[in-house]
């Protein structure tokens, strides 16, 4: 009997035994439990990176890209500083020139020093053409309109002759209309300035001002941008050469002029005659449109000219070299 309990109670331990293990078995870990039920509570890990070193580094977020800080200056500006130089532009000589010229005999080119030459081609400024080809460049100054430039507008295209008209302010919003047809004719137009000042007078940002109210106004009226400059009264100094060449600009002097923004003693015959004893090659010949003198004897100027084996050639072959 006593044998008898012994094993109903072996049997009874290994029962229990069997029914823990199949109970564990069959039983899901708490983990799983938890991500079915809340599968919005999953835990997320920084991801491990082994770079080459072998060392875990933790994968952060990067912070957003700074952008630089907005100015308002236009990215198309040029970084040159022409209204406010601090350094070589405004430390420049700035001692006032007039353009004055010594004439040669022989139809040959005036006498121009050759420091100021150097000086000239050091800031893109001109005052001649080749000296070696019968080329002649006319130019007009506009000041103010005398009633003749119609009629010189009409000669030059009956002769089929380019020019160059430079402009002050004034002219340009007394006479659109004349400023509009020099343009559709072919004809270059250039900056005079606004008011005709002494530019070696003036301070950087006013000459800037002088020359962008006109360059301003001037593309308004037609479209177009000007880059040839003629100094008021052909007065200058290095520094507003190399000021205005900043500004974008060609200076053009001349190799022949004569005092004809007043009447001539001599009359239009006068005039002729200045030009034809002085004429030479590569000449810029600097006539002023209020002249009635010079109006009247431009169409046999051309003529006569042509005749002695010259042809007129533009600004913009000038600066080429053509």
């Amino acid at each position: 009997m006593k044998k008898i309990s012994w094993i109903v109670v072996f049997l009874f331990v290994v029962l229990a035994v069997v029914i823990t293990v199949y109970a564990n078995k069959n039983q899901p870990s708490s983990q799983s439990t938890k991500e079915k039920a809340y599968p919005q509570a999953k835990v997320i890990t920084p991801k491990v990176i082994l770079p080459d070193n072998k060392k875990p580094v933790i994968q952060t977020k990067p912070r957003a890209k700074q952008e630089p800080p907005k100015t308002s200056t236009p990215i198309s500006e040029p970084t040159t500083n022409v209204t406010k130089p601090t350094g070589a532009l405004e430390n420049l000589p700035n001692e006032i020139r007039g353009w004055g010229l010594k004439r040669n005999e022989f139809h040959a080119p005036p006498e121009v020093p050759v420091t100021i030459q150097q000086t000239l081609k050091k800031y893109d400024a001109y005052y001649l053409g080749n000296p070696s080809h019968k080329e002649i460049y006319l130019t007009f100054d506009e000041g103010y309109e005398n009633g003749y430039t119609p009629k010189i507008l009409d000669i030059l295209r009956e002769n089929n002759v380019p020019a160059a008209f430079f402009v002050t302010g004034h002219y340009l919003k007394s006479q659109p209309e004349l400023v509009k047809r020099m343009v559709k004719e072919g004809h270059i137009v250039g900056n005079h300035s606004m008011n005709h000042p002494c530019f070696p007078d003036l301070t950087a940002e006013q000459i800037k001002e002088e020359l962008e109210q006109v360059e301003n106004e001037f593309n308004r009226l037609t479209g177009k941008n000007m880059i040839y400059l003629r100094s008021p009264k052909g007065e200058y100094s290095e520094r507003t050469l190399a000021q205005t060449k900043a500004l974008g600009y060609y200076n053009i002097f001349w190799s022949m002029a004569m005092k004809d923004w007043v009447p001539m003693p001599g009359g239009p015959e006068e005039a002729y005659q200045t030009v034809m004893d002085n004429l030479h090659p590569g000449a810029v010949v600097l006539l002023h449109a209020v002249s009635r003198d010079n109006t009247d004897t431009l169409d046999r100027l051309i003529k006569d000219i042509r005749d002695q084996g010259y042809s007129f050639k533009t600004l913009d072959e000038l600066i080429a070299g053509k």
